[in-house]
């Protein structure tokens, strides 16, 4: 049995990548839930940060791509020896219910596996019910919430992680 072909690839970043990733994330949560410039900072802190520290053996980025535009993206950052941390999983508005954030996801996960981790963390809020969604469903759990202000509006981040 063939299988289907997706409407979408995944690929490594390539020149301008990182840039429109922070672009992507700042205008859309500033629009669709009010946040602030200090949002786009940690953004671009974290692919900063990356780039800066970026360890072949333990990390990753994928870039979702459809028709010739990015359409998402998602990190995997080293926490510590056994710890991989899942950042900033982003779908366009556009290119929703393709697959495309499971995709990324369940990339992360096996990436982190093959390299050798044990455990997988995440940091969200719970305003971003539909991502809590996916992550559960691959079976991370939530183990703490905290209220913050970071970005403007008052949140509530949340830790979730896995066992791999």
């Amino acid at each position: 049995m063939q299988e289907k072909e997706l409407p979408f690839i995944l690929r490594d970043p390539i020149a301008g990548d990182m840039g429109m990733v922070v672009y992507q994330n700042a205008v859309f949560y500033s629009k669709e839930f009010g946040w602030d410039s200090r949002f786009e900072a940690l953004v671009a802190k974290v692919v900063s940060d990356y780039i800066t520290n970026f360890d072949e053996k333990y990390e990753k980025c994928w870039i979702a791509e459809k028709d010739g535009k990015m359409v998402g993206s998602i990190f995997v950052v080293k926490q510590d020896e056994n710890t991989a941390k899942l950042r900033m999983l982003y779908v366009d508005s556009s290119a929703r219910c393709l697959g495309i954030a499971n995709k990324l996801i369940d990339e992360c996960i096996n990436f982190a596996k093959s390299v050798g981790y044990k455990r997988m963390i995440l940091w969200t809020n719970s305003i971003l019910v539909d991502a809590a969604r996916i992550y559960i469903k691959f079976g991370f759990k939530l183990e703490n919430e905290e209220k913050h202000t970071l970005f403007g509006p008052e949140l509530t981040g949340q830790t979730y992680s896995k066992d791999l």
